[in-house]
């Protein structure tokens, strides 16, 4: 009975047409169909039109919150470029003799000495050995050459000797100038200065400086109390314009008093006069 099945299923295969769709490519019959499954229907317009508009009020959230979002921070100023100082002639020969120093260092990793360390790759690979040498003395030199460039920047040799070239070149004038002033006196060496000598010209470039401070500090402060005295100066002359007027107000109200004077006393019988009669009146009209 199985076999029957399987057999009249095989029969029934073939007579299933087939689907061709609108690219004229061929497609197997849907068996959802065929097995009686359900399919759902396709959205209508109004559904369709609630989807649209329910995705479009999404994106307008989002658009929302994206204006609403704080900017971000702006990124900090890029370092200034580093400006490199003219070499002088300590400098200059610093650099020159370090070049010569590595040009002999790296003159020891020549051909012969590295095909004496693989003997063997030199012997069936000469030339790819030879470039490896080269490239390895090549790398060698560049990195030597920027830890040098690296190590002078960190440690500002090259502005300390010309800073020491200028001393000297200093020293050398003075020197000149006492010579050609005829001055006997030779200058004391300083391992033979007093310490308190010693200790102010060690302390002096720091002091100096400290005293610029100071000074500004008190040109500043100057500069201020100036204004604050023309503040001052200004307010006692508006309070002593303020008592001028005061004084003449008092001195009409004496003036008013001293004419008011002759009548007070007439007015002010007049006054009890006409309080008295006012009552009278009253209390003849309550009766």
């Amino acid at each position: 009975m199985a076999s029957q099945s399987q057999g009249g299923d095989q029969a029934r295969a073939p007579s299933e047409p087939m689907q061709q769709d609108s690219e004229g490519v061929t497609h197997p019959p849907n068996n959802d169909q065929s097995s009686g499954q359900s399919i759902p229907p396709p959205e209508t317009g109004a559904q369709q039109s609630k989807d649209t508009a329910m995705a479009t009020e999404g994106e307008e959230q989002q658009q929302q919150q994206d204006a609403d979002a704080p900017a971000p921070p702006e990124s900090p100023p890029l370092p200034a470029r580093h400006t490199p100082v003219a070499p002088g002639p300590r400098a200059a020969r610093l650099q020159e003799l370090y070049a010569q120093r590595l040009q002999r260092t790296l003159a020891k990793l020549g051909w012969d000495n590295f095909a004496g360390c693989y003997p063997t790759v030199a012997r069936k690979a000469e030339g790819v050995l030879r470039q490896v040498q080269a490239q390895m003395v090549d790398k060698l030199g560049e990195k030597c050459e920027k830890e040098f460039e690296n190590i002078l920047y960190a440690r500002q040799v090259v502005p300390k000797l010309n800073d020491l070239e200028g001393l000297i070149g200093a020293a050398a004038s003075r020197r000149k100038e006492a010579s050609q002033s005829g001055d006997p006196s030779q200058p004391i060496p300083p391992h033979l200065l007093p310490p308190d000598t010693i200790l102010s010209a060690h302390l002096h470039p720091a002091l100096t400086a400290h005293q610029s401070q100071l000074n500004a500090r008190l040109q500043t402060t100057q500069s201020q109390n100036a204004l604050l005295y023309d503040q001052v100066r200004q307010q006692r002359e508006e309070i002593a314009a303020l008592l001028d007027r005061l004084d003449a107000v008092v001195a009409d109200v004496k003036g008013a008093n001293d004419v008011l004077r002759p009548v007070v006393d007439d007015l002010a019988t007049e006054t009890r006069e006409s309080l008295t009669a006012i009552e009278a009146a009253g209390g003849a009209t309550a009766s």
